[in-house]
This record gives C-alpha cells, structure tokens and sequence, in this order.
C-alpha cells in the first residue's frame, strides 16, 4: 500500500507569494477557516476545512483566519488559531496554538483568535483594497464590514480605511484551477482508491445484495487508504438509476436489471468522482448492452476532445452528437440528428452536462466561459466527463425492452500538454471487460 501523500510545505507558500502578487502592495486578503457544524444536538459532522483558506495554509483546524499582507515588513502572513488549552484538548484533540502556526505551517507570525478583533483593523489601516469573498460565510462578512467601519468612523483622527472590498475568490479560483504537479498527484491517488473501490463493489454485487451493502463496500475501500466520500455516494439498482441524485441506496439488487453507482473519495482534500454502470447478474442483457455501448462511445469521444485549445463545450458537444445518434437508432428519437441536437430533444434522456472542473472541491472553482466565449481547454484543468441515458420506466412511446435503463459512465481528465490523461482507467468500463471481472470474482 502507497505511503501517505502530502502537498509539500513549500507549495503552499508558492501558492501564497502568487495571490500576494496579483493582489498588490497596499492591499490585504483575509481568508477564514470553515466553522464547526452540527449534526443534530451535540453532534458535529465530522470537520472539513475550507478549500480556499487550506490552499493557502494546509492548516486544518477550524476557528482560524489566515491574513496576507502583501510588502510588510513585519511579517506578510499571520495566522489567527485556537490558543493552546490543555483542558479542551483532553476533549477535543491537539491544537497547533501560535507557536504551531509559525512552526509548522510557515506564519511570519500569529495570534490567539481571541485578539483578533483587537489586531486585525490595525492590519486594513491604509489598505486600499481588501480581498475577500463576500457572501459564502455571512457572519464572518459582519465582522470585516464592521472592521471596515470602525476605521471609516475614526477617519476625522487620520486612520484611513480601506476604500474597496475586493473578491478574493476571482483571483484565488484562478489559480486553483491549474494543478500542479503535487497536486495531480493527490487526484491520482484519489482517482486510483476510487477505481478500486468500484471494482470490489463489482465484485462483492449479486442479486439479492442491497444497494447499501455494495455502499459499505465502496466505504470501507475508501478508509482502508485513509481516505474520505467526496460526496454521498449514489447507488441505484434498476430504475433508480434513473434518478440522477438517488441516496437511498437501500433497495434489493435483482437479477437481470442494472446497477449504477457514482462514487468518489477524497484523499488529502482532493477528490475523484467516478461513476460505473454494470449488471446485477454479471451480464448485460442485449438491451441494456445497446443503451450501455452508446454512453461508452459518448464517454471516449468526448475524452477525444479533452487537450489544449479545445474549448470547455467541445466534450460536451461531441457526447451529445453520440447520444443523439444511438437514442435515432434505439427508436427513442426520430427526426434528423442535427435538428434533435438543435432543439435539445436528447435532454428528455441526457439532461445534465457532460462535465464539471474537479479538485479541491468535487464540483471544483473556475470559470467555464470568459466573457461570452466558451474558456479553452490549457495544460493542469482536471474535469470530469460523465455522459448518461436515461429512460424511465414510465417513459411513453419508448420500447418497453429499454424502460427502467439508466447508463452513466464518468471519467476524472486532466489535460496534458499534448491531449489528456484519464485518472480512473483503473475502473473498467468496457463492457466485455467489466463482465470478465464480475466472472472472475
């Protein structure tokens, strides 16, 4: 088993040294943890930190806020953390406290987040700009507009406030749109644990399993590598596959029907996001294997299009030409394929987009479009392509054979220098070789 990968102390201060750069002298970003949240009562969901404020820092304690100060002298980088509390941290586990915070993860210096409210306003003091991402944590927008103020309210005694809030997140998700190369590793690692968790629920699957026992499978594949769900896995037997966001994952598996399943982990604060369709039985049925082998082709002809200088949609337009045509020649559409393209009659069975950017964050930060164009496709952008058919079982005028099918098949790419890399070839998705597998087992 693969020792534990980490991002190396020094990227993060790359990554820091970067956004202070095209922030500007004069200016100061202030990016807060994420809080504690509650289950229910007493309860926390387990801790996960903000991808922003953990690209910056790697520091993965809540009650936190990481300071930038572009040409201070004193110090650029202050961390606020949790004072160290021998009590609390009976309860609750080690804390870095300030001396960690410069020790361990590279703070110019750093403060007990008790004194923050003290300190922090003499930081924006003749700034002009401040950047950060105003709207995703309105209790914490409180207490930077009320900072902001405070100065505005003393400016008749020669304190200057600053004069722009600034996003932080146009500039900052900019930059984590392009991995690097510590990166691409973390997303191999997570791609590699998440195929080999779709394989083992391949072969754990029999009829009469339940959709949660294949679920377990796929967790327990995932904690045995030390790693974590990167959402709520999906796992639908029959037509349930046909409900895009199914999370019950609690039916019986029966013979002769399809099991889809979209699982990913998140190794490191990365994430893979996989999908694979296969047969409960371990074959497909003749129908089933028609719907199946169009997805697959759409799969491989909109990875076709992944490389630089495509643009975004390029993938997504070539899976919609191949659905198309397999949903004309399934008998599901009639009429001519570029007029069904046109009036986007494939959506009644392909409603969802072929991709999504993936990183730090499953449905990862980036712009797909600057200004009214389409981004183009450069070298360290990982996306998912995850085309799928649909056909409920109550879908009217469709072949009663092909009612109650739903095929997804999706892939983790990044885009090289010379075209693409699929992250999760560690999954099988050809049909002859997924039946093999399930044979095997």
């Amino acid at each position: 088993m693969p020792g534990l990968k980490t991002i190396p102390r020094a990227e993060f201060a790359r990554r820091r040294r970067q956004l202070m750069r095209q922030m500007g002298r004069e200016s100061i970003a202030i990016v807060p943890a994420a809080p504690v949240r509650l289950r229910n009562n007493d309860v926390e969901h387990a801790y996960r930190q903000d991808s922003d404020f953990h690209y910056l820092t790697g520091f993965g304690e809540p009650e936190a806020v990481a300071v930038l100060i572009p040409g201070r002298a004193q110090a650029e980088y202050l961390l606020f953390v949790r004072d160290r509390d021998p009590a609390r941290e009976t309860w609750d586990g080690r804390r870095a406290g300030p001396a960690g915070a410069t020790r361990d993860y590279d703070a110019d210096d750093a403060f007990p987040i008790g004194d923050i409210d003290e300190i922090l306003p003499g930081l924006l003091e003749n700034r002009a700009k401040v950047y950060y991402a105003m709207g995703v944590r309105p209790d914490f927008d409180q207490r930077v507009v009320g900072w902001v103020n405070g100065l505005r309210a003393q400016a008749k005694h020669g304190r200057h406030p600053p004069q722009e809030i600034v996003a932080l997140d146009h500039v900052l998700h900019d930059m984590r749109l392009f991995k690097s190369r510590a990166e691409l590793d973390m997303m191999r690692e997570a791609a590699r644990i998440g195929a080999a968790a779709h394989v083992r629920a391949m072969r754990a699957c029999a009829p009469g399993r339940h959709e949660y026992e294949l679920a377990a499978e796929i967790a327990h594949e995932f904690r045995r590598h030390n790693a974590e769900h990167s959402y709520l896995p999906i796992v639908g037997g029959g037509e349930r596959a046909c409900i895009l966001h199914y999370r019950e994952n609690d039916a019986p598996l029966r013979a002769g029907e399809l099991v889809l399943i979209d699982a990913g982990c998140e190794y490191q604060s990365y994430a893979s996001d996989i999908t694979r369709t296969f047969p409960v039985s371990g074959r497909y049925t003749p129908a089933q294997r028609a719907v199946y082998d169009i997805v697959l082709e759409a799969n491989l002809a909109a990875i076709a299009k992944v490389r630089p200088g495509h643009h975004w949609n390029e993938p997504h337009d070539a899976a919609v030409r191949v659905i198309t045509q397999g949903l004309v020649r399934l008998g599901l559409l009639k009429g001519r394929v570029a007029t069904l393209e046109k009036t986007e009659a494939y959506k009644r069975y392909f409603m969802h987009r072929t991709g999504h950017w993936l990183g730090m964050d499953v449905h990862d930060v980036g712009d797909y479009k600057i200004g009214d164009e389409w981004r183009v496709l450069e070298p360290g952008m990982v996306l998912t392509i995850e085309p799928g058919i649909y056909i409920p079982a109550n879908a009217r005028g469709a072949p009663k054979r092909l009612r109650g099918i739903g095929v997804r098949i999706e892939d983790d790419v990044v885009v090289t220098r010379s075209g693409c890399e699929v992250l999760t070839d560690g999954a099988p998705k050809d049909a002859a070789d997924i039946e093999a597998l399930m044979e095997a087992a």
